[in-house]
């Protein structure tokens, strides 16, 4: 993407400010925007500003147009109340029902609920009984229908297709209609496959969006969307000026004041990446209703702070990330789907696995009880992986043995239920907890053969949207098995690999450091601990940031 000269939000140019500073320490959240407690209060100065014309009355019109931008930054309440505000001013608006059923998906990168499948098939059905008032609104209508057909006899994955081929349809028809280049974009990222190596989808869709970018430069869905087009290492450098300007543009979504973080972290930009999340979390908190008991919590929130424990974690930091896992423990409630099983299982997994407290790991259970968690399979593979991992490495064959055995269990069923990626996902977990396990076991050939098998399978694929990125990285694991071999050039050679593709790991740095430093490469030691000790500051409390220092006072 070319460069764009844009207004930075403030709160980022003084976090950078400070950091250049040499105040590393990390700084208070900026203030979270709060919702307007009414649909009038969501004019365009805090959701974006969207063009897009239809034949619905002009009353409803206005109604219909706010409720696109903020399905543009996957705000899915509001945005169906402003296309209910539309209906009842327009009662022959098919267009209002088509935006209710594109609301209804939710975040689009894993499969509907079902009951939210059912909800959005009325308004399909309606919005098809109206018919479009233009023949553009009917390609729109049809669109959505596509997604919605057969949706019991037919994949998600095919649906999406369908969807992306109408949608490119509707392109090719009306080409001057800008509103469907973007939902074009979003439709393609929904059906890109993270094996997909050379990123065939995200280029497609940054080759609509870039110029759009410039001639638009108060649309919500633009940058949104941009930022998912480069939200893997190879492309994220891109993505910098989307993640810049996006959570200005649309200060009352909370969503878009998270979306920032997945180009921050991606380049290993840990302060920024918090303090987006902290305006994040608290702007979908106050999405709950007010009467909400305490432990409720929603999707929206629960996603950002998973990212925000990921930045912590590489900060060094102790008190912060511990009242998030106390948080996240003290969880009753808990709306959304995936999104929401995904960071409940991943946020305590991280903070143990992080902090390489491996009895922790052992010991970490599926919370809370009342979750749906057998709806999630590859959800519960994220904790049950932690704590194989865990008691590998703790010497505990049979716990870890009996989580493999359960990773087994759910790759089956997501091999059955024809989910490839996250049984992909989990049997790379397999083959990481089974080199671990043959470790301990004394076969170090077997222990080396499987994760050198675990490394290849990660670097075949990319991350799902939903995460920061792995729990623990394949080639970090290769190489601290390779330290405790007594091979630290191997060692080494894994680190430096992991660091180019999640940069700035907080492990990255310190094991790179001691490899550097037991293969007798004191000038790549030098710098290993001289980034350790600028990324996290020379407060913290973390011995291995002392030893760094340490390093330094005796040369």
């Amino acid at each position: 993407m070319k460069s764009q000269k844009y207004f930075y939000p403030s709160w980022l140019l003084l976090l950078v400010f400070v950091l250049l500073a040499g105040c590393v320490p990390l700084q208070p959240a900026p203030e979270a925007a709060a919702p307007p407690s009414d649909m009038q209060g969501l004019t365009a100065d805090v959701i974006g500003t969207v063009d897009f014309p239809t034949s619905c009355s002009a009353e409803a019109q206005s109604e219909f147009t706010r409720g696109v931008a903020l399905l543009h930054s996957f705000y899915f309440p509001p945005a169906i109340s402003s296309f209910e505000s539309a209906l009842d001013l327009d009662p022959t608006c098919a267009m209002a029902h088509w935006g209710i059923a594109m609301s209804r998906l939710g975040i689009p990168w894993s499969p509907t609920p079902d009951e939210a499948v059912a909800a959005g098939k009325v308004n399909v059905e309606q919005a098809l009984a109206l018919g479009g008032q233009t023949d553009r609104e009917q390609a729109y209508v049809d669109a959505i229908a596509a997604f919605y057909n057969d949706a019991d006899g037919q994949t998600f994955g095919e649906r999406a297709k369908a969807y992306e081929a109408a949608m490119a349809q509707l392109v090719q028809d009306f080409p001057d209609d800008k509103e469907g280049q973007i939902f074009y974009a979003l439709a393609l990222l929904i059906t890109g496959t993270p094996p997909d190596k050379e990123y065939t989808n995200q280029y497609k869709a940054m080759a609509i969006l870039d110029p759009l970018f410039s001639a638009l430069p108060h649309h919500p869905g633009i940058p949104h969307y941009l930022i998912h087009s480069h939200d893997v290492p190879a492309l994220a450098e891109g993505g910098m000026d989307a993640a810049l300007v996006y959570a200005d543009i649309a200060p009352a979504a909370p969503h878009a004041q998270h979306m920032p973080s997945h180009i921050f972290t991606r380049r290993g930009l840990w302060h920024e990446s918090v303090a987006s999340n902290q305006v994040g979390v608290e702007a979908a908190k106050g999405m709950l209703p007010a009467d909400a008991p305490a432990g409720t919590t929603n999707e929206d929130a629960l996603h950002a702070q998973d990212y925000m424990m990921y930045g912590y974690l590489q900060l060094a930091l102790d008190s912060e990330p511990k009242a998030l896992l106390d948080e996240i423990n003290a969880i009753t409630t808990a709306g959304g789907g995936f999104g929401s099983a995904y960071a409940l299982a991943a946020i305590p997994a991280r903070y143990v696995l992080e902090r390489k407290a491996w009895d922790e790991a052992a010991a970490l259970t599926l919370s809370p009880d009342s979750f749906a968690w057998d709806r999630f399979p590859h959800a519960e593979a994220i904790l049950v992986f932690a704590r194989g991992l865990g008691a590998a490495r703790a010497g505990d064959v049979a716990t870890a043995t009996a989580a493999n055995d359960r990773l087994a269990a759910i790759h089956e069923a997501l091999v059955a239920a024809n989910n490839g990626y996250w049984a992909g996902q989990v049997a790379i977990g397999q083959l990481e907890v089974a080199a671990w396990v043959a470790l301990a076991a004394g076969d170090q050939a077997e222990a080396l053969r499987l994760m050198q098998e675990a490394t290849v399978a990660e670097d075949l694929t990319e991350k799902h949207p939903v995460t920061p990125g792995p729990i623990k990285p394949a080639h970090e694991l290769l190489g601290e098995m390779h330290l405790e071999l007594g091979d630290p050039a191997a060692a080494l050679a894994e680190f430096e690999t992991a660091q180019a593709i999640e940069p700035n790991r907080f492990w990255g740095w310190y094991d790179a450091a001691q490899a550097a430093e037991q293969a007798g490469d004191l000038e790549k030691v030098k710098s290993y601990y001289t980034k350790l000790v600028e990324m996290v500051g020379a407060d913290s409390r973390r011995p291995e940031v002392a030893e760094a220092q340490a390093f330094w006072a005796a040369q």
